[in-house]
């Protein structure tokens, strides 16, 4: 019975022993991001030096990849912007690109608020939009949109220091001259900052906002 016992307890010792140092289970791959830390390259770092002398609040975002072509590379998130003597609201803005939030801060200073103040008379204090980032495809084909790497922002409207708030689907011909004018000016400066431009007069997937993309090889405002 001794002897048994012995045994018993060498077979034990020896399965423990096989068990140290033994390989954990591989870990799991991650399902829905894979984030770069690698440092900023030097075209982001200007990007961000750029941003910073616009004198808007932000926060850069790290890398990441959410597969099927969608991603958020060099992107930040916007607090807000600057116009000539105030801050700038912004609502619903997910991550951006820095080179399309360097961009957006250009139009909203020198094109949507001194629009305002010279046609309406009355500044701006806040952009409403409708999103940037969203991993999809341009609707009605199978390519990728601008919105699924972060290079696209929707604007559905704006409001004024004087409580006014133009909306995109209700205003885009409205009874108004000047907030027609408005509109379409604010349109038209965004032609010449951002690389497209989609508004109503596009088409009807665009009746209630702008469609402000950066890059892209040719621009195309409508």
């Amino acid at each position: 019975m001794t002897r048994a016992l012995a045994l018993a307890a060498l077979s034990v010792a020896t399965l423990l022993a096989g068990c140290v140092g033994a390989p954990e289970a591989p870990p799991r791959r991650p399902t829905r991001t894979t984030v770069d830390t690698i440092a900023p390259r030097p075209d982001e770092r200007q990007c961000l030096a750029n941003l910073g002398r616009s004198e808007a609040a932000f926060t850069p975002l790290p890398d990441q990849y959410y597969g099927a072509g969608c991603s958020t590379l060099g992107a930040v998130r916007l607090n807000w912007l600057r116009s000539d003597d105030s801050r700038l609201q912004l609502s619903n803005l997910g991550p951006v690109t820095c080179t399309a939030a360097n961009t957006l801060s250009g139009w909203a200073r020198f094109g949507v608020d001194r629009a305002a103040r010279q046609i309406l008379g009355s500044p701006l204090v806040r952009i409403e939009t409708m999103g940037s980032y969203s991993c999809r495809t341009v609707a009605g084909t199978s390519r990728m949109s601008a919105h699924a790497t972060a290079n696209a922002i929707d604007v559905g409207g704006f409001v004024l220091a004087d409580g006014r708030r133009i909306n995109v689907m209700r205003d885009w011909n409205s009874d108004s001259p000047q907030i027609r004018a408005f509109l379409r000016t604010v349109r038209d400066s965004g032609c010449k900052r951002f690389g497209t431009v989609l508004s109503p007069d596009y088409n009807a997937a665009h009746h209630d906002h702008l469609h402000l993309e950066v890059g892209g090889t040719r621009s195309f405002c409508r």
